[in-house]
């Protein structure tokens, strides 16, 4: 198994996304990147705490390549808006990927580069070291399933995880 932590926006679009793939065992929503030990959702989101909204997400490389990981997190959101997603604005929203050993770094600076192929303008995506993750709090964890009618999830995750699955049509779980 591996584990990827990735901040592409909310965590609650990434999380949404991310469990619709066959091969993908797990994903924790949650924060890094900051100064604050444990910070709540509450002071991350007030862009003071230095953290990214981020998942962990854990997956069998012999059932989803990493590659595809990396892929599926520069389709779901775009890279080249600094420190925001659309309407989500501040640090906590940038998009970074966060590595915990030097082959991590060299599987995330390629998939920068594939993804600089396929957004026109600069990808500004982060690849830096992964610090302490905290979890976020569990009213956050797989929050699309537990709120599919939530007008955020509607707007903004419902097009995501369509889009992926649209792209990535064969690695998507059997409903």
């Amino acid at each position: 198994m591996q584990t990827f932590v990735l901040a592409g926006g909310c965590f609650w679009c990434l999380d949404a996304v991310y469990r619709t793939l066959h091969g993908v065992t797990d994903v924790v929503s949650g924060y890094t990147g900051g100064e604050v030990p444990s910070p709540s959702y509450e002071q991350v989101c007030t862009g003071r705490t230095g953290h990214a909204e981020v998942v962990a997400v854990t997956f069998d490389p012999d059932v989803i390549p990493a590659d595809v990981i990396l892929d599926v997190f520069f389709t779901l959101h775009d890279p080249r808006q600094l420190n925001r997603q659309g309407n989500d604005v501040g640090t906590q929203y940038r998009s970074a990927m966060f590595y915990s050993s030097p082959e991590q770094k060299a599987l995330f600076d390629a998939s920068v580069v594939r993804a600089a192929d396929l957004w026109d303008g600069t990808v500004v995506t982060e690849v830096v070291p992964l610090t302490e993750f905290f979890s976020a709090e569990e009213y956050h964890q797989d929050f699309f399933a537990k709120n599919p009618g939530q007008g955020y999830c509607m707007a903004v995750a419902v097009p995501k995880v369509n889009k992926v699955r649209k792209s990535f049509a064969q690695y998507i779980r059997a409903a």
